[in-house]
């Protein structure tokens, strides 16, 4: 289905935002006749009405949902009960729709954190039930998880074709540089960044650093998510990533090394490391439909820097 895309009508649910902004490009890039791009302000996703109305307005053949609140493990714990509602309540209102309007495909873009603590490593997407999540996530991560329950179950009684991505952590420029809601990569980069300008003697970083994780360019995400948007159609649910690990100590030292910041790491294990590895096994997505990720890791950290350190001061 290479030119599936073309000439179809496309909402992208949180298209204004970091990884949302690519994929937009993207699609256009390979055709699409009209992407709509709905705004909080003007549609409420918690609401079914505001969904309903959404679905009225742009009468898509596509609905690819990215939308999400989500933040670092500081938000998670902060606010466990408002990420699980608003992620479940915006998935399933806009799936229902979907199916009461007969629409063509949809495209949930779910979590990492849906896997169980101690998955073995690499995830394998067949492990995605074998236990619970890390709990400081695992509102967020459930809430997502039940929107791929909620997909297969609407497959086998409804016909819907609805498929779910699995992405690993994303980086890239136009990230969350706020210290309260951001990851770690933009994290480290601001507090790495404004330690050198103010000639601090430490940076204080989370947990021990002996956590690991993987991180997938934000670029290569959205050409995933437009790839099996054109090629495929089955219930399982696919990982997203480069199949390649890093601890949160080597990432630190990497990202000093790149700012140029003299600054000893102060590590506080007194703060949760989160899930103690991530790591996935991607061949699903290459075999299903031909993704391979291609920024080198180093390079996308230095264009996440070059980007923030382009921004103006009040941005940041």
């Amino acid at each position: 289905m290479p030119d599936w895309i073309a000439r179809k009508r496309v909402v992208v649910t949180g298209g204004a935002g970091f990884l949302g902004a690519p994929l937009v490009r993207k699609l256009k890039a390979l055709g699409a006749a009209e992407l709509f791009v709905p705004r909080r302000k003007d549609y409420d996703l918690t609401d079914p009405a505001a969904v309903k109305r959404l679905y009225e307005d742009a009468r898509p053949d596509l609905v690819v949902h990215l939308a999400a609140e989500v933040g670092g493990i500081g938000a998670n714990r902060a606010h466990p009960g408002r990420f699980f509602y608003a992620n479940l309540s915006m998935g399933l209102h806009l799936i229902e729709e979907a199916r009461l309007r007969k629409l063509p495909k949809f495209v949930q873009v779910g979590t990492i954190c849906a896997y169980p603590k101690h998955t073995p490593v690499p995830f394998k997407e067949e492990s995605l039930w074998d236990g619970y999540p890390e709990e400081t996530n695992a509102p967020y991560g459930l809430a997502k998880k039940s929107l791929l329950v909620m997909l297969q179950a609407y497959r086998q009684e409804y016909g819907l074709n609805g498929i779910y991505l699995l992405p690993v952590n994303l980086y890239g420029p136009g990230d969350n540089f706020d210290l309260e809601t951001s990851h770690v990569i933009p994290a480290l980069i601001r507090k790495f960044e404004s330690a050198r300008l103010r000639g601090e003697r430490s940076v204080p970083c989370w947990g021990t650093g002996s956590a690991s994780r993987e991180f997938l360019y934000v670029d290569d995400c959205a050409e995933a998510i437009a790839l099996a948007a054109e090629r495929y159609d089955g219930p399982e649910p696919v990982n997203l990533g480069t199949g390649r690990e890093i601890t949160i100590r080597e990432l630190a030292e990497l990202i000093r090394e790149l700012t140029g910041c003299p600054a000893e790491i102060a590590w506080d294990p007194s703060k949760p490391d989160g899930q103690p590895r991530r790591c996935l096994d991607t061949a699903r997505a290459k075999a299903l439909f031909g993704f391979q990720a291609s920024t080198p890791f180093r390079e996308g950290l230095q264009r996440t820097l070059e980007y923030f350190r382009a921004q103006p001061a009040s941005a940041r």
